[in-house]
């Protein structure tokens, strides 16, 4: 996701096309062409200038309501509904080729879907699978010190921060606890997926929330060409 604004003004965009299954968008103001995945302008007046990120949230509905009741949504709109993509998309996308291609020393296929997290210029990712069996992953990348953890439906995934109330934590996911809860091992304190602690001595902290992509590995590579992979068997134990 990403702010419209360049230099004060705001950009009006449409999909211009396709690139290795990457939307491009032309702003109407200058015609510059901007890539998707990484809010750059690859063309025109604009080439070179990058959209800032905004903080997004990709996670079930259904997560969205209970922590946002008072949010607003979009619903589709019947008068343009012709130009929705169909309800079979995403399978005949799986059909094409991509640009990017595998190499022998790869274990993943082409759409195998990562969690792509980039800090302080250290990019790595995290296979979804591995997290949806796994359910909690505790990790440092570069320096800082991090987890990343799937909400009970399987699909949603956050990272956050284990630094809290100036310390860093070692987190592990409640058993037989409905709903979704994290403990922390120093001081018992139960914690939400918000990363916002509930019950306990640090009750009323909030974890700090670390953006993540989810992503084709394909694409993710393709932009983060110096990427690290977490593999099963690596967790910190400290």
């Amino acid at each position: 996701m990403w702010d419209r604004t360049i230099d004060g003004k705001a950009l009006n965009f449409h999909l211009a096309g396709i690139n290795n299954q990457n939307f491009l968008m032309r702003d109407e103001e200058t015609g510059s062409w901007w890539q998707q995945v990484t809010g750059e302008a690859i063309q025109g007046p604009l080439k070179g200038r990058k959209l800032a990120a905004v903080f997004c949230d990709e996670v079930s509905f259904a997560i969205w309501r209970s922590e946002q009741p008072r949010s607003r949504f979009l619903r589709p709109d019947p008068r343009v509904e012709k130009n929705y993509v169909t309800a079979d998309w995403e399978s005949k996308i799986a059909r094409l080729p991509v640009v990017t291609r595998r190499t022998g020393a790869e274990d993943f296929d082409s759409r195998a879907l990562m969690i792509g997290l980039v800090i302080n210029g250290n990019a790595k990712a995290y296979p979804m699978a591995d997290l949806q069996r796994q359910r909690l992953i505790l990790d440092t990348v570069g320096e800082t010190p991090i987890f990343l953890v799937v909400g009970d439906d399987q699909k949603s995934v956050r990272a956050f921060s284990r630094i809290a109330a100036g310390r860093k934590r070692e987190f592990f996911v409640k058993t037989d606890a409905t709903p979704f809860g994290l403990i922390d091992s120093e001081t018992g304190t139960t914690w939400d997926f918000s990363g916002r602690a509930t019950t306990g001595p640090l009750a009323g902290q909030q974890l700090q929330r670390i953006p993540t992509l989810k992503d084709y590995w394909f694409d993710w590579r393709t932009y983060h060409p110096q990427t690290s992979v977490f593999t099963p068997g690596s967790e910190l134990h400290e």
